[in-house]
């Protein structure tokens, strides 16, 4: 069993629990395998657009998570896998910053994941798709419907995956349709299946991987996976890899989603 996305400590607005705890409570829940996947710090000359800008570790910490990780592999050798890893934010405008930091760090990555949280509006600021349902009531007006974000979202993924962000991008797409995480109080009039299908191909054509995550069965306002059973379905349609991801940001949220999820889709 392997989870490729475990944020720690070192995200502001994650947990004080510690590495230990993590790697303690995935051996009781089985693992093989566990990615501290942690929000990469924003590239230089991006604000972060939520209100405490808490939404990813501070550059000045990644000596600290780097000797954290290293730290956790020795004293947990043998016994599980553990890899270092980042949850890289595709941005748009800043895709050569977000090359040159992985370019810098890349070396030190074993495993990672390229997520969209931060959308482009038209004037020329970000939104942070995910941040509340109120914020995300507020983008509803400015894009002028909620059909307009999730397709703006889907663009934006498209984007990621077609981007050039050199040798260490990362090949797992995160959280696909995080754009739902608020879908049982924006619902959708029509899915966006054409842009979704369209991402499974280009995914498929360049060998990248899914993250098969579960954070979104614990929000009140979704409750399902990212991405749902059909999106899963057409994914093994085209033999993609699928990665569980608990997306967890505190250790008891380990293996979360999990009863909801086809397990035998991981690979």
């Amino acid at each position: 069993m392997k989870d490729g996305h475990v944020h720690t400590a070192f995200c502001p607005h994650g947990t004080n629990d510690t590495i230990d705890d993590y790697i303690l409570r995935a051996l009781q829940l089985g693992y093989s395998e566990i990615t501290f996947a942690e929000h990469a710090p924003l590239p230089e000359g991006f604000s972060d657009p939520t209100p405490l800008k808490d939404s990813a570790m501070k550059l000045d910490d990644l000596a600290a998570y780097f000797t954290t990780i290293a730290e956790a592999k020795k004293k947990y050798e043998g016994k599980i896998t553990i890899n270092t890893g980042f949850e890289i934010d595709f941005i748009e405008g800043f895709e050569d910053r977000t090359t040159t930091f992985l370019n810098k760090f890349g070396s030190f990555i074993d495993d990672a994941v390229l997520s969209v949280h931060f959308l482009k509006n038209k004037a020329g600021s970000y939104d942070c798709l995910d941040y509340s349902p109120d914020h995300f009531g507020e983008m509803i007006n400015s894009y002028g419907s909620v059909e307009k974000i999730h397709h703006h979202y889907y663009q934006t993924v498209m984007k990621s995956i077609l981007a050039d962000l050199g040798p260490y991008k990362p090949k797992r797409i995160g959280h696909m349709t995080l754009a739902n995480k608020f879908r049982l109080k924006y619902p959708l009039s029509k899915e966006c299946s054409n842009e979704i299908l369209g991402i499974l191909d280009k995914v498929a054509d360049l060998g990248y991987e899914l993250d098969y995550n579960g954070a979104g069965t614990a929000k009140p306002l979704c409750r399902e996976p990212y991405p749902p059973k059909w999106v899963i379905s057409e994914a093994n349609k085209r033999n993609i890899r699928l990665v569980y991801g608990s997306d967890a940001h505190q250790a008891k949220e380990l293996g979360q989603g999990l009863e909801f999820m086809d397990k035998g889709c991981f690979r």
